[in-house]
């Protein structure tokens, strides 16, 4: 089973990004975890960072095709975006929304989100452990 992991805007710039709020591992050093992660749960990830909405949308789209599941981290787009929103509801596919951030303990724009309603749930404040607790949530959706 293939899961794709859909990263959003400014998510390239871990590990250097207000580290006070996100830390200080890369987006590189969270993929290799989840990689490790996958091969012990018997699943193949892909990955997309995109900073443009556009394509964030293709990508999820072509899940369609190629995916089981969807783990997405829409970042600013999270609050803003019915195209993700809609992308997300209309694959069809099982999908867990992440965030590093408990972005619900933050500014109050981020305390909503667009997109969680497209999503089976949301993992959020854990840090890159958020991530791996996405891929764990995914594989139970699957195995369901």
């Amino acid at each position: 089973m293939r899961v794709l992991v859909v990263n959003g805007p400014n998510l390239n710039l871990l590990g250097q990004r207000e580290p006070g709020i996100y830390g200080h591992t890369t987006l590189g050093e969270i993929e290799a975890r989840m990689r490790a992660l996958a091969r012990e749960l018997g699943l193949e990830l892909s990955f997309v960072q995109s900073n443009s909405e556009g394509g964030l949308v293709d990508a999820i789209q072509a899940a369609a095709g190629t995916a089981s599941a969807i783990i997405v981290n829409p970042a600013a787009y999270t609050h803003t975006s019915v195209a993700v929103r809609d992308a997300l509801a209309a694959v069809g596919l099982p999908a867990v929304e992440v965030h590093l951030s408990n972005i619900h303990a933050r500014e109050e724009f981020r305390q909503s989100s667009l997109t969680a309603p497209a999503c089976r749930g949301v993992i959020a404040g854990f840090g890159p452990e958020s991530y791996l607790l996405a891929l764990r949530a995914v594989t139970a959706l699957l195995a369901s």
